[in-house]
């Protein structure tokens, strides 16, 4: 980020007064900095924000885990739409007195750098167990010892819910590398620079970016309408598969091989949300085809699907 905030304005000096302006009066600028000064100032600033932070992390780690994230996605989105528009009004300009006026965009800068930190937020929030199971009364039994198709016990009047997750960090490093490689072609955008742009690389690192974040998390809940699966940090998109939808579920042990690789995976059975080796909550569903996740505590999820399945079942045949 302090690179690509350097290299903005760097390399559209030619195009750029000797002095630029930095900050407008109502929408007349009335203050300037030497253009390598008005380059170098936002980035200084992007370091001081990040080192601050690794030192709290450092000796506050619990505290400040949550609010890394937001705070440099929203820092970041700042600088960089500041550093944008601070070129885009400058652009072409004999001297910095005769800058383009700001107006609209500042508003629009704030509000972009308070929806990133709330989408950083979002995404990075982790809840204090990775799965869980909760009912109204009275204590769970204990999934059946029989391979392939545990069944939970519940007791009178309890209600059923399961939750878990699973999320793949090499597939969320993929997804960031990816969104950076399009960021420079954004930014040259916003200053106006449209003619630099290749817009296919943008386009490719952009949905390349989306497409991995995707893929690489779910958020899987079981309760009595049936398996919803949540996908991404902010689980949407989703997929939902009512009792009645099912015939079975059981859990399988997979590595990458056997699955097809990571990541969303389309076979000739069913598919594969393939996240991590190891178990996976795997349904048939009754058009006969197989789907599967890599989820923490699979085998008591199964074992609840089994026993909605069941009463499903049973309630159709009343």
């Amino acid at each position: 980020m302090a690179a690509l905030l350097v290299a903005l304005p760097m390399s559209a000096r030619d195009r750029l007064p000797d002095r630029v302006a930095t900050h407008w009066s109502g929408s007349r600028p009335d203050g300037s900095m030497p253009l390598t000064t008005a380059a170098l100032f936002p980035a200084v600033i992007w370091l001081l924000v990040a080192a601050v932070l690794a030192v709290v992390l450092r000796f506050r780690p619990g505290r400040a885990r949550g609010l890394a994230g937001p705070a440099l996605a929203a820092t970041g989105v700042l600088l960089s739409g500041a550093q944008a528009s601070i070129v885009r009004a400058n652009l072409d300009r004999a001297r910095w007195q005769d800058a383009a006026p700001m107006g609209v965009e500042v508003v629009l800068i704030v509000v972009a750098a308070g929806l990133a930190g709330a989408l950083a937020w979002l995404a990075t929030r982790r809840p204090a167990d990775t799965s869980a199971f909760t009912g109204t009364t009275g204590t769970t039994g204990a999934p059946a010892t029989r391979i392939g198709a545990p069944v939970l016990v519940p007791g009178a009047g309890e209600r059923l819910v399961w939750l878990s997750q699973a999320s793949n960090h090499w597939l969320q490093a993929l997804s960031s590398v990816l969104g950076l490689l399009s960021v420079p072609g954004v930014m040259l955008a916003a200053s106006g620079r449209t003619g630099s742009v290749d817009w296919r690389a943008v386009t490719f690192f952009g949905l390349g970016a989306v497409v991995a974040l995707l893929c690489s998390s779910v958020r899987v809940r079981v309760t009595e309408a049936g398996l919803h699966i949540g996908f991404g940090p902010f689980g949407w998109p989703a997929r939902r598969l009512a009792p009645a939808e099912l015939v079975s579920a059981r859990v399988e042990q997979l590595t990458a091989r056997e699955a097809g690789g990571w990541g969303y995976r389309v076979h000739r059975g069913g598919s594969i949300v393939f996240l991590r080796r190891g178990a996976c909550l795997v349904v048939r569903t009754r058009r006969g085809r197989d789907f599967a996740v890599s989820v923490d505590d699979a085998e008591r999820g199964a074992a609840l699907l089994n026993t909605l399945i069941a009463r499903t079942a049973g309630a159709a045949e009343h």
